[in-house]
């Protein structure tokens, strides 16, 4: 399958409808082995004129989109892909206000659609990071959240009635394998860390740590850490691996999205870390479109709602300005 290699090459390659089409088919059934995502049967007919499938088992049409993060979507497949292309690839992401003027939509339909792009970017891992014969693995938490020390006075003033509070991130970087994994946690509590880190990580793996009291009595791994009172390196003992995957996160959050509402923060988490774990290395060379071509083979099975997404099906915490874009401050 020809697979461009540039922005600009991807913009021309899939302005054609019917290669955009051939395209996703391809990243979605793998082989043509087309099957209904309903029932999961391979008996159907294709009407070409209309793109799309009738399946005579349950009896249902259904398009490439069904059962995908595209499903539901008005969008054609060439702004889609474009969308996909741009976010799997721009170092430090893309705004919904960017994206909106590049592929000539509405902003707030762009902002739904990295959101639901951002759903696919997500993965859930079935090894554990380390291992008593591999290489360590360093734990950190970090605190997202507004900086009063650079805010105008009143909007400083006004901060304790708007109730913002930082959102702590807790990560783990595998040093072997150059891959991480971080997530929104409640808290930074020794049981809340600790219990991440059982879940995610070997026994008797090497663990280094900050000096921290919550990743106190970890006796189950080879446990070593250091303080940042005193020093920042000694030896290999050390956290620069995952403080550098923090720094990359704060830029993307404080340059392009500038304002990131803590409900929807996770998700920017994963879209950081599927950039960061798929970066091009010495030992894995990876291109643009080598991202763009995984980020589509991870579309099928994830569904994000409009409804999901802003809170109203959810008992969690969600404001009025939500759905409007990465405009609440944060």
């Amino acid at each position: 399958m020809e697979t461009p290699r540039t922005l600009q090459a991807a913009i021309v390659h899939f302005s054609d409808s019917q290669r955009a089409f051939d395209t996703a088919v391809e990243y979605r059934w793998p082989g043509g082995d087309v099957t209904c995502p309903r029932c999961g049967q391979a008996k159907h007919s294709f009407v070409k004129t209309r793109r799309l499938w009738f399946c005579y088992v349950c009896k249902k049409q259904f398009t490439v989109k069904v059962g995908t993060v595209m499903e539901d979507s008005p969008l054609g497949l060439d702004k889609w892909m474009v969308a996909i292309w741009m976010l799997a690839n721009c170092k430090n992401g893309i705004s919904s206000y960017e994206l909106s003027k590049a592929i000539g939509v509405r902003q707030n339909s762009a902002w739904f659609m990295l959101h639901r792009i951002r759903e696919a970017m997500g993965s859930n891992p079935t090894v554990k990071m380390g291992g008593s014969d591999s290489g360590p693995v360093e734990a950190d938490e970090v605190f997202i959240g507004p900086k009063p020390k650079f805010m105008h006075a009143t909007r400083r003033a006004a901060m304790p009635r708007r109730g913002i509070k930082n959102v702590p991130v807790f990560g783990m970087l595998d040093r072997e394998s150059r891959q991480v994994r971080a997530k929104v946690v409640p808290n930074v509590n020794r049981e809340t860390l600790q219990n991440e880190i059982l879940q995610e990580v070997e026994r008797w793996s090497k663990l280094y740590t900050d000096g921290s009291q919550s990743y106190d009595n970890l006796t189950e791994y080879v446990h070593k850490t250091v303080n940042h009172i005193q020093e920042y390196v000694r030896g290999e003992v050390h956290t620069q691996g995952i403080e550098n995957f923090w720094s990359l996160l704060r830029r993307t959050l404080r340059g392009t999205y500038v304002a990131v509402e803590p409900f929807h923060l996770d998700r920017y988490v994963t879209e950081q870390v599927f950039r960061f774990n798929n970066r091009a290395t010495k030992d894995n060379p990876l291109n643009d479109s080598d991202r763009f071509a995984f980020l589509m083979s991870q579309v099928a099975g994830k569904r994000l709602t409009y409804a999901t997404l802003t809170g109203k099906d959810a008992d969690s915490y969600h404001s009025p300005e939500a759905g409007a874009g990465e405009e609440v401050p944060f």
